[in-house]
Formats: C-alpha cells, sequence, structure tokens
C-alpha cells in the first residue's frame, strides 16, 4: 500500500472486534513506533502495552467508558519519561556503539546537556509531549501499513491510569492509542483545504 493510501485510509476506530493482533504483527508495530523520530534522538518515552481484560476494564471508566478500551486487542498507553539526563547517556552510549568518531560523540553530548539543562520541570514535560505525538503517528499509520486498525486518544485521566497501572512517578500518560480491528466503518475524511492549511 502507498503512504498515501494509508493516510488517506487510516480512520479513528470507535468500536474494535476484539480479535487479538498475532505476536508478529505486534513487533511489527512496536518497532515502527520505536524508529520513531525525535529530537538529539533521545526517545523521551515509555509505552505500556496493555493486553489484560480485566486491567482494560478497570481502566475504562477513567477514559470517559470509551469502547476502544475494552474491544481493542492491545492498548498503547505513551508515557512522558522527564528524566533526560539518563537518556543522555543512553543516546551517547548508542552513538559510541555505532562507531561515531569520539570527537563528534562528546561535541553531541555537551549540546544536548546544555538544551536539557537549561530546561524547567514544565518544559521538560512539554518537550516530552511533543515527542511523544511523532511516535503516535508512526504508531497510527504503521498499524495501518500493517492491516491493523488504530484509535488515537486523549479523552482520559492520567492520574488514574498512572495509579491503576502502578506506574513509576517518572511516568506520565500522555496519550492512547487504541489498536486492533475495526467493526465500525469510517466516515468520509474530511480536513480543511489546502489553502487554509498552507499559506
Amino acid at each position: 500500500m502507498e503512504f498515501k493510501d494509508i493516510v488517506m485510509q487510516r480512520y479513528a476506530t470507535k468500536q474494535f472486534d476484539g480479535r487479538m493482533i498475532d505476536e508478529q504483527k505486534l513487533f511489527a508495530l512496536l518497532d515502527i513506533i520505536r524508529y520513531s523520530p525525535s529530537a538529539f534522538n533521545l526517545q523521551p518515552w515509555k509505552i505500556k502495552v496493555v493486553t489484560a481484560s480485566k486491567i482494560k476494564s478497570n481502566l475504562r471508566p477513567h477514559a470517559n467508558d470509551q469502547p476502544q478500551i475494552t474491544t481493542c486487542s492491545h492498548l498503547l498507553v505513551f508515557c512522558a519519561n522527564t528524566e533526560l539526563e539518563h537518556l543522555v547517556e543512553k543516546v551517547v552510549a548508542g552513538m559510541e556503539a555505532t562507531g561515531i568518531p569520539n570527537g563528534m560523540v562528546q561535541q553531541y553530548a555537551a549540546m544536548m546537556k546544555g538544551y536539557i539543562g537549561s530546561m524547567s520541570p514544565e518544559q521538560r514535560m512539554t518537550f516530552a509531549r511533543e515527542q511523544i505525538h511523532i511516535a503516535l503517528g508512526n504508531a497510527v499509520n504503521g498499524a495501518k501499513s500493517l492491516g491493523i486498525d488504530s484509535c488515537p486518544m486523549g479523552g482520559f485521566d492520567p492520574v488514574a491510569f498512572a495509579e491503576v497501572l502502578f506506574l513509576p512517578d517518572e511516568y506520565v500518560p500522555v496519550v492512547l492509542c487504541a489498536v486492533g480491528y475495526a467493526v465500525d466503518k469510517p466516515h468520509p475524511k474530511w480536513r480543511l483545504p489546502r489553502e487554509e492549511v498552507f499559506f
């Protein structure tokens, strides 16, 4: 399928049929998400993959009782990770492992440390949220490319989700993506005309 067709055919599924995505397709989707771009390649996210029916049932009341939560195969909970210094260390180690010259690595590390060192806690959260939405774009389009339907979701209580999922304090739920196989049908796709978007 051409990428243009993927984008045009993807829609926010409201009702899934409950079938589970097989492991091979799931791992292919997770890799598409894992390779999402991010500023400095910091990847400031953790993604909780929820499959257990009981846990999804416990989460549903905290997501405006939306049926996608319990009818999907997998619920991806995208969490912001604001412990950026630790991520810098990982990026540096990754650069070294791929054979990038040490001088370039150190220069890049200094630039990253200077950038994140100037951030307030609120700015760190904003930064992580911005990067997560890039990964979310890969998730919904990547799912469609694999024949999987999806629904990005922002209508939920992040504090309650963190409690139900026993998330560490440093991982803050930002957005959800339910994936599976649709029962519903898409409405005609509508977007603003080109002249109202680009100038």
